[in-house]
């Protein structure tokens, strides 16, 4: 049997392997047409494989997808930096400061270890809101809660006190016609009244390099690298501050980035 031969047949099964396992088979999609789609990898155990998926998707933007290998539902994203999101994901105090996203609740209820994390493909950043659109419409994930990527509060529904909060019915001015003497007065109060120190001012970019491995990620914010790292935001701020150059933990490196 020649080498091409044998390659189509291991496709194959793989193709097979994959319907049965990710439920598909149930709808009746044709395998020639699911080779196009096949996933890059697929990690079983998210837990046992953490380092294999940080290690594997530096310096790479794509679509994943998460499994929950008891129930089999699932939750779809992107991202532009997967090492960046999936360590979001790997740190407990962003799930539970999250806790209102389906996964994240499913995260911390059934664990790491009942999850599979499946790349789809990986792409451009360019392209990634299409691509995820594409599979979501493949895969219809239970844990999304909007309906369409490009779209993110569609599907939602507000409770009748957001509701509320969101028309200005709580305001003591709702509904009232105000006079052009009150609107001068109130116009003029909020220009001259002072601002909080610090704000308006945009958020700092910061680059947290990994000596380990040579490799840097950015951060839209101090806060977002803590978070990432799962350390205090003071420890980021001292180290910047102090213009230290020893690295944190014989790890990490942070600085701010000029261009942010």
């Amino acid at each position: 049997m020649s080498s091409s031969c044998l390659c189509s047949m291991f496709l194959s099964i793989e193709i097979c392997e994959y319907i049965y396992y990710s439920g598909l088979h149930y709808f009746g999609i044709d395998p020639v047409w699911l080779a196009a789609i096949i996933p890059i990898k697929t990690y079983s155990n998210a837990e046992a494989d953490k380092v294999t998926i940080l290690k594997e998707n530096k310096n790479q933007s794509g679509i994943y997808m998460w499994t929950n290998n008891i129930n089999n539902k699932k939750y779809i994203g992107s991202s532009g930096n997967l090492r960046a999101r999936f360590l979001k994901y790997f740190n407990q105090n962003h799930l539970l400061e999250n806790s209102s996203m389906n996964i994240c609740k499913a995260l911390i209820k059934h664990g790491y270890s009942n999850f599979s994390l499946t790349i789809i493909e990986y792409c451009e950043v360019s392209e990634l809101l299409e691509r995820e659109k594409y599979s979501w419409k493949l895969f219809k994930p239970e844990y999304n809660i909007a309906q369409d990527p490009t779209a993110p509060m569609s599907g939602r529904t507000h409770s009748d006190d957001t509701k509320r909060i969101m028309s200005g019915e709580n305001h003591p001015n709702y509904g009232k016609n105000l006079s052009e003497e009150t609107r001068t007065k109130i116009s003029d109060a909020l220009q001259g009244k002072p601002k909080v120190e610090g704000s308006g001012k945009p958020s700092q970019v910061i680059e947290v390099t990994d000596i380990t491995n040579n490799t840097t990620i950015s951060y839209d914010s101090i806060s977002e690298a803590a978070k990432a790292l799962n350390i205090k935001q003071s420890t980021i701020t001292n180290y910047i501050l102090r213009n230290q150059h020893k690295p944190y933990k014989g790890i990490y490196t942070f600085k701010k980035d000029q261009q942010g």
